[in-house]
């Protein structure tokens, strides 16, 4: 028998920098029971799904950082979205901004969890890739200060055994680094769910703004190819507080094909029948990393961090 996983992928539509945490979540709330109805058993929400994207403003005063910040999860404002999820039997992922008290130190990460259908957490990615900046930099039209409002990511990249398959998770400007995707690749995994907030305007280089969509779903079909297996990616779309987002959710098989996509930069689901046997496709053939696959002439990938003369 295959194993069939109904992956929904809920894009969620701008969420303003005065909109709370509750109708937030009362918007995704809304979006689980209409992927449930359309028959998923997983729906998946964006990056920083709670909140608008706060790194795109500088703040200097550090209770101004951590009101965007979760220190519980689940917590008072996100409890009925886990309640409701029980109750669907329906599991779900979703990325916020996590506020976490570890040996006497206060960390900041952005992190993404999948929860199963109980309601009980089953797995924890953060964010290893942080694109932007550090410092202030007045010039841009918005700020993108990933760099200083959060550290990298410390747990790696972690597959979790779960909905009778190998579940992967990773974070917006993670999905650009091939890197992320061999990772858990060499961990034999058949889902990667990743949510994102990309702006169309990238003000370091202007003369891209036509590519964010292309190169959007360029990286997300190499990973999902070159790794045999699917991949769940998931907007947050639309013009939020003047800066507007680009969309493309999107569902991609294990050959790299998309399999669904949104038609709008709202709130919207769209489902697909994931065939989780459908990895082996690649997996055991063109992708047999076991097979064709020889790290003894790739160690330069791990020693520099940059590129080399």
């Amino acid at each position: 028998m295959p194993r069939i996983l109904n992956v929904a992928a809920a894009q969620l539509g701008p969420i303003a920098r005065n909109e709370t945490r509750a109708s937030a979540v009362a918007r995704m709330i809304e979006l689980m029971d209409q992927a449930k109805s359309a028959g998923a058993d997983l729906v998946v929400f964006p990056e920083l799904a709670l909140t608008t994207f706060f790194p795109r403003w500088f703040f200097d005063n550090q209770d101004e950082i951590d009101a965007f910040f979760e220190s519980d999860m689940p917590n008072a404002v996100t409890q009925p979205l886990f309640d409701r999820a029980s109750e669907l039997g329906i599991g779900f992922s979703f990325g916020y901004a996590e506020l976490a008290r570890e040996a006497g130190q206060t960390r900041h990460f952005n992190t993404s969890i999948l929860v199963d259908k109980t309601g009980a957490i089953a797995g924890k990615y953060r964010k290893v890739h942080l694109p932007g900046h550090v410092e202030h930099e007045p010039w841009r039209a918005f700020q993108h200060l990933e760099k200083r409002y959060f550290e990298p990511g410390d747990l790696g990249f972690p597959v979790f055994d779960a909905f009778d398959g190998r579940m992967g998770m990773c974070i917006c400007n993670d999905r650009r680094w091939p890197e992320t995707f061999r990772v858990m690749g060499l961990q034999g995994v058949e889902m990667v769910m990743l949510g994102y907030n990309t702006p169309v305007h990238y003000p370091p280089a202007p003369e891209h703004d036509h590519l964010q969509d292309f190169h959007n779903h360029l990286v997300l079909q190499a990973g999902a190819y070159q790794n045999g297996t699917w991949v769940v990616g998931v907007a947050k779309a639309g013009k939020e507080e003047g800066c507007d987002l680009i969309g493309g959710t999107c569902i991609i098989a294990p050959t790299g094909e998309i399999a669904a996509q949104t038609e709008t930069l709202d709130d919207e689901v769209i489902v697909h029948a994931c065939d989780l046997d459908r990895c082996r496709e690649i997996q055991e053939n063109i992708f047999n990393l076991a097979l064709h696959r020889e790290p003894d002439s790739y160690r330069l990938i791990t020693e520099p961090k940059a590129a080399t003369e």
